[in-house]
């Protein structure tokens, strides 16, 4: 935004002074108070309200599987279902096990929600997509397969669809097989 809070209050306590010469200095500052709260709480409005539209539909809803789960599988059944829409099981499973594939691997972050969170990690999250899908019954299964060991991607840390990918980069990683629309690759 580029500016800080101390800008602000030297620019509203500029303003006050400006306009109320001859109040009271107590009244001043709860003016300037009032201000700076009454600024940060609407520019906070502006931002929980931005980002409520796109989280609240999805929260009311899912299934009882789903909302059991605990809260790292409940990110990573919504990351799956989020990644993985439209593809065969197995390849939604894959999906699941290449977040578990990074959580071991050295190079990623050790916790589920650290490796979906992860910079550029995963399209879904980088676009604001992940809070747009509440998993069903199919997703939550294959969060819990994967979690129970079935790893259709064969140990990959990678996945991509070669159509919508955008990251040359990727394609630089060794193939490791194809579910649906889906390279699964380290």
């Amino acid at each position: 935004m580029g500016i800080n809070i101390a800008s602000l209050v030297k620019i509203i306590t500029d303003k006050v002074n400006t306009e109320a010469l001859n109040m009271n200095r107590n009244v001043k500052k709860i003016i300037v108070i009032l201000l700076v709260v009454s600024f940060l709480a609407g520019g906070f409005w502006a931002v929980n309200s931005h980002f409520s539209t796109r989280v609240e539909p999805t929260q009311q809803g899912g299934t009882s599987a789903f909302w059991d789960l605990p809260p790292d599988l409940r990110l990573m059944a919504r990351t799956i279902s989020a990644e993985a829409r439209g593809e065969p099981y197995e390849g939604q499973v894959a999906v699941g096990a290449v977040i578990l594939n990074r959580k071991r691997d050295p190079r990623f972050p050790n916790t589920i929600s650290g490796v979906i969170y992860e910079p550029w990690a995963f399209t879904v999250v980088n676009y604001g997509e992940l809070w747009t899908h509440t998993p069903d019954d199919t997703a939550v299964q294959a969060t819990l397969d994967a979690v129970n060991g079935w790893d259709p991607s064969y140990g990959a840390v990678f996945f991509y669809n070669p159509v919508t990918s955008t990251s040359n980069w990727i394609f630089t990683r060794s193939t490791i097989r194809t579910i649906g629309k889906h390279i699964f690759a380290n």
